[in-house]
């Protein structure tokens, strides 16, 4: 399969002036598409109308949806992609805008949101209205409690664990198997996920699970086959761990009939 393969520069936060507060841009992707590691002078909201994308700065990957958005702030360093058939949307906020968090951070798209955003590219739209509309916008964007993001691990004790789960989630080994090949205890290994990541190692398996979940439930493949290939028993098993861990259930992401 054909993998559209983009540049993009490296700018520091603030080092271009821009001509606008907010300004919007979309596109349809026809192959599935990476962007090499990147920033941009401006604050910048990600969320797609359609399909799954992801961002990834140096030690978190996020899942960009389109009920749950990623905020990157101005100048931080990261890449991104999207599968094919994906129609992703931004907004660039110039840094005369406070950004509503430090680091990359999730944004619930809510419909008012997206009406707002929406608004605010539409053609022939009036300076004063477009000024209310930045206003509004402003006024409802928060981080969202809610965020779609694994923790990668760099450490050389957990290097074996994080490729083979992240290659095959759904042949994950129970902890004491890897403690047993890795030559170190259960507690050892758990303490190092904690350290690394803030949570041990069966929740971080069961995050990379759902995350892998997601575009499988976006491109409406049956629950019953979700579950099996990401190593659970059943479906209710599957849902359950799901949404323990995201916060959302799997309906959330299926496609719009």
């Amino acid at each position: 399969m054909t993998t559209d393969r983009r540049s993009l520069p490296v700018y520091a936060a603030g080092a271009i002036d821009v001509p606008y507060t907010i300004d919007g841009f979309d596109e349809r992707v026809e192959h599935d598409t990476h962007w090499s590691e990147h920033s941009h002078p401006t604050h910048e909201l990600l969320w797609n109308e359609r399909g799954i994308s992801r961002a990834t700065t140096a030690s978190r990957s996020w899942t960009i949806t389109p009920v749950l958005g990623l905020w990157m702030p101005a100048g931080v360093i990261h890449s991104a992609s999207a599968t094919a058939g994906t129609w992703y949307r931004t907004a660039h906020f110039s840094v005369t805008v406070e950004s509503i968090s430090e680091r990359p951070v999730g944004v619930e798209v809510t419909p008012l949101l997206k009406l707002l955003l929406q608004r605010l590219v539409a053609p022939g739209l009036l300076p004063r209205s477009r000024e209310l509309t930045e206003a509004l916008i402003l006024d409802v964007l928060e981080p969202s409690p809610r965020e779609l993001f694994v923790h990668i691990p760099d450490s050389p004790l957990l290097a074996p664990i994080v490729e083979a789960v992240q290659q095959r989630p759904g042949e994950a080994r129970a902890l004491s198997q890897w403690a047993q090949q890795l030559d170190v205890s259960t507690r050892t290994i758990t303490r190092a996920f904690r350290a690394e990541t803030g949570v041990g190692f069966v929740q971080w398996v069961a995050t990379v699970r759902a995350q892998r979940a997601i575009p499988l439930l976006a491109r409406g493949d049956d629950l019953e086959d979700v579950a099996a290939e990401l190593g659970y028993h059943s479906t209710s098993a599957f849902a359950a761990a799901f949404r323990r861990t995201t916060g959302f259930t799997p309906s959330t992401f299926r496609p719009s009939r």
